[in-house]
């Protein structure tokens, strides 16, 4: 399949099993998981051309990891990032010292104000270094990279967890936790 149909099958997918799951006629478990056949029953009936092939490339050759079969391959769900009522199961894990984020020169102002919020979200999203965080930034306008001091947030009560694909998850991260990092 052509690079670009799998990037906007990728998009497409991400949009049902992260925040709208009924716009193709799926229900989620409570733990996020989909069967496999029947997501692909549902993308085809969407007029998305899909099969098993094109979902494991899907799956495999996402550079983020967003998605995550089950072991033997019967259920698909997103890693993180739902804007849906879900629950990932995650383990509380002790972060790195520095974890960083990434956003947009724009949204620097309302962060220094509030925080990092979840906003629709499960979690705030944390990269472990600063060259994810660009990429994340990027996505939304000129990249800005913030420093969170995760290990410090922890010592004060603050719970992070890291999902299948390695992103660092926060509820919240107040404003004396960040700084502006040079990028």
């Amino acid at each position: 399949m052509k690079r670009q149909n799998i990037k906007e099958l990728s998009k497409f997918l991400s949009l049902v099993l992260r925040h709208k799951p009924e716009n193709i006629g799926i229900t989620l478990s409570n733990a996020g998981w989909v069967d496999t056949a029947e997501l692909i029953e549902k993308m085809n009936a969407y007029g998305k051309e899909f099969n098993l092939g094109t979902l494991y490339d899907v799956v495999e050759n996402n550079d983020k990891k967003r998605f995550a079969f089950n072991e033997d391959r019967t259920k698909i769900r997103a890693s993180q990032g739902h804007s849906v009522p879900i629950d990932l199961a995650y383990k509380e894990k002790t972060p790195p010292q520095i974890l960083f984020h990434g956003t947009a020169s724009r949204n620097l102002e309302s962060i220094f104000q509030k925080g990092l919020e979840k906003r629709d979200r499960h979690h705030v999203h944390l990269s472990i270094d600063v060259e994810t965080a660009i990429k994340v930034g990027q996505r939304h306008g000129k990249p800005k990279v913030l420093g969170i001091r995760a290990s410090e947030m922890y010592l004060d009560g603050f719970k992070f967890y890291e999902s299948e694909n390695k992103v660092w998850l926060t509820d919240f991260v107040p404003v004396k936790y960040l700084e502006l990092q040079e990028a």
